[in-house]
Formats: C-alpha cells, structure tokens, sequence
C-alpha cells in the first residue's frame, strides 16, 4: 500500500558534522555564463524532501512557468526521498536551499552545520497523529496508555509526556498503512496532507490531533547553506521572490504546469492524488497560515523560532544557549510585505 511519510533524523552525530564540514565547498558552481556578451547566470540546486509532489507546488510551479529563468536563475529541484540527506547536501556545497522541517534544522545548528533558515514553505508542519474517527480519544491527555506508531525520536512525543504527563507505548514506524487499517486503535503518525487519499480508498476515515492544538509549533522551512547566501544575497532575494510568486500562483491559480513536471518525476503519484494533495494544503492554510493571507506566504519570525527554541531546550533536546534565533533564521531575504 502505498504511503507518504516523513523520514527527518532527529539529530546528526558530532562525527557526521565534523564529515560534512571537511567536505564544504563541493558541488555546482554557482555562476554560469550566459554566454558571449551576455549576463551571468547564477545556478542554485534545491535539494527537495521528499520526491515531488505538492509540498513543493510553488517551486515547480515556478520552473514550469519559466520564472526561476526570467530572473537570472538556473534552479535545479532535485527530489528527495527516504535519504535526501538534505542538511548534509547543504553543508558540503552539494546544493544552495533544501526543504525540511524547523525542528531538525535547529538540531542540525546546534551541531554546527552552517546553515540558515530563510523562509518558510508551511507555517506548520503537517505531521499529525492519525485515529480512527471511532476511536473515543479526542485529545492529548486521551492518548495515556495508548500504543502509538511512530518515529520514536520524534521530538513532539517527548513533549507531550512533558506537557500532559502522560505515557504511551511508541512502536517504530512501519511506513505502511496496513496495521493501522486494521487496528482501530492504533494511534500513528503520518502526513495528514497525503495519508488520507490512500486510508480512504481503503475504507478508513481518520481523524487527527494536529501538534498545534497542543501549543508545538515547528514550520516546514527553506534552509540555505550559511555562508552561500551571504556571499550572494541578491540571488537568494531573486530566488525567494520567484519561489513565492511560485506559491501564490500554485494555490490561487492553474497548478497544472507544477503538476505535469511532479508526474514526469514521480511515477507513484497520480493526478487524483496530486489534486487531493493540493486541496489540503490549501483548505487547512498550510503555506499561508491560518490566520494569514498570501502577503504571508514565506514568512518567519523571531518571536516562533524564540518559541520553538525554548521548548527544545526545556525539553533537553538543545543544550540551553546552543543555538541564537540570529544565528538560525534571517528574514532578510524575504521581500517585503505588500
């Protein structure tokens, strides 16, 4: 059965960074002429997630509609995967921006990789825990003494025994669907803008606890190789400009052009399943958040990553002054809000 589920590691070991920082500097050039007479063109490689599918709507929107090109860019969006490795692709120079989530990628700061958050793709992260609509647990306290599948290093459930003081058995995910369709009581983490196109088809109607509800806010955020968009901060301003014309015209307008590039390169998704996908992210808010508008779309702020910082390290999870908000994010690059 085919499933759609994160893959994020929840921190990187000391050897690793020490690895990927020995390699900096490898990958693309970033200026390529463009030829006799004309203008340079920068090259900027996008390491994605996860293979291509909505998520990554405004960024294949845009390269289908040729706007990455019309602003001096050469984007290459390279799909992802169970090893996309992408904070360790933009530690070595292998690729300039990469999708993730926050939560990793403060973790990843905090071991010493050189990179920067500068926007967001989702004001929050889709991830979620899935119940059968049956089940009679409605809540975060509800869930003591339950049997939840799922990434065990998954920072959300350490900070719901913390917060609820609640205990739960965590079985380590099967990236799967078939347990869960037949345990109406199994609890299990997925990606709650993919997993139900394929749970319904089998019969099964979920229902979610979404890590907001209980006050866990962690985006999906565009991270940047540090020092790259130091060194080339016009490019960066054109590439997050174009991006998020990329979104607006994803969400508001045809996604066709995003949609077509998604199924020359990603032979298990189908045109149902990209449109379903599509229609969540913009029925729950995702990129522009549920209190905001498309002036919104990118946006990050101090005051979250403060947050988000804060309840990492009460939890234990980031030694406390490890990592700074202006060493981890920049809204610099963004352009400004209309």
């Amino acid at each position: 059965m085919s499933m759609r589920l994160r893959l994020y590691s929840r921190v990187l070991s000391s050897a690793l960074s020490i690895a990927v920082l020995g390699a900096a500097g490898c990958g693309r050039s970033p200026e390529a002429a463009g030829g006799p007479g004309g203008p340079s063109i920068t090259s900027i490689v996008v390491q994605l997630d996860w293979f291509a599918e909505p998520e990554h709507g405004g960024f294949f929107q845009a390269e289908a509609r040729g706007w990455y090109k019309e602003a001096g860019l050469d984007v290459e969006l390279l799909p992802g995967g169970p090893n996309a490795n992408v904070h360790q692709k933009l530690a070595t120079g292998q690729a300039q921006f990469g999708q993730s989530d926050s939560t990793n990628t403060l973790l990843a700061i905090a071991q010493g990789l050189p990179l920067l958050n500068v926007a967001a793709v989702f004001q929050d992260d889709p991830s979620v825990l899935m119940l059968h609509a049956s089940n009679p647990v409605s809540d975060f306290e509800g869930l003591d003494g339950s049997t939840i599948m799922a990434r065990p290093e998954w920072v959300f459930l350490d900070f719901l025994r913390k917060k609820y003081d609640i205990d739960f058995t965590v079985v380590p995910q099967s990236f799967g669907l078939g347990r869960f369709v037949a345990d109406p009581d199994l609890v299990q983490q997925g990606f709650y803008i993919a997993e139900p196109f394929f749970l319904r088809r089998e019969g099964v109607e979920p229902k979610y606890l979404h890590p907001w509800q209980a006050g866990y806010f962690a985006y999906v955020v565009l991270v940047a190789n540090r020092d790259w968009v130091r060194e080339h901060p016009e490019a960066t301003r054109r590439f997050l400009d174009v991006s998020i014309r990329g979104w607006r015209d994803y969400l508001e307008g045809d996604p066709a052009p995003a949609h077509s590039r998604m199924l020359e390169l990603n032979d298990k998704a189908t045109p149902e399943y990209l449109e379903f996908s599509r229609r969540m992210i913009v029925d729950e808010r995702l990129v522009v958040g549920r209190e905001g508008g498309v002036e919104d779309i990118g946006r990050i702020t101090a005051e979250r990553f403060a947050g988000q910082i804060a309840q990492l390290e009460a939890l234990g999870v980031l030694a406390a002054g490890s990592v700074r908000v202006e060493q981890a994010m920049s809204v610099e690059f963004l352009p400004e809000k209309q």
